[in-house]
């Protein structure tokens, strides 16, 4: 088997996971689905330039996470347009959790949103998730304290209307969007 096959066999056992892990990063399917076209595209160009990459999954989610991490950064991202206006709707008291996770994550600054998806998606450890983001231990514990923050704040009002807090602890709530 030669090398184009096995990662085209790599891409397709893989495409379902890094699709997952992009909405959880982006919270918009379309966007994901961006995201992870530019990531494997990134990926085969760098496939075939090196020809010898270490891990291919560590370099893999390493792209993921640096490519929505610029997106974020350009300019034309900050506006959304929409042709009508969504909906306002009040708090729903049976709210679905994994709707009340997404929007919470949404609230995230984009690198903090890529620590608790690395840390509690992809249930990488703080050290794993440091090397994947080029950052220190110290940066990702810190993003990872602020982001827990900034969640129970958001989430708060899931727990007066009736979610259980176990249900908040960032490994079941992440994991339950899947």
């Amino acid at each position: 088997m030669n090398d184009e096959s096995q990662l085209a066999e790599y891409i397709a056992a893989r495409h379902s996971m890094l699709r997952r892990s992009a909405y959880l990063l982006c919270g918009d399917a379309h966007q994901a689905d961006d995201l992870v076209q530019a990531t494997l595209v990134k990926v085969v160009l760098a496939r075939r330039r090196l020809k010898q990459i270490d891990s291919l999954d560590a370099y893999t989610r390493r792209t993921l996470h640096s490519t929505f991490i610029s997106s974020r950064r350009r300019l034309w991202r900050r506006e959304h347009p929409y042709a009508d206006l969504p909906d306002t709707a009040g708090a729903v008291p049976d709210a679905d959790l994994g709707l009340a996770v997404r929007q919470a994550l949404q609230q995230l600054p984009p690198r903090q949103r890529a620590v608790v998806v690395l840390r509690f998606w992809e249930d990488l450890s703080v050290q794993a998730t440091a090397d994947v983001l080029s950052i220190s231990e110290g940066t990702v514990k810190s993003h990872t304290a602020r982001a827990m923050a900034t969640l129970r704040t958001a989430l708060g009002p899931a727990l007066r209307d009736g979610l259980l807090p176990e249900q908040l602890d960032p490994t079941h709530t992440i994991g339950a969007l899947s």
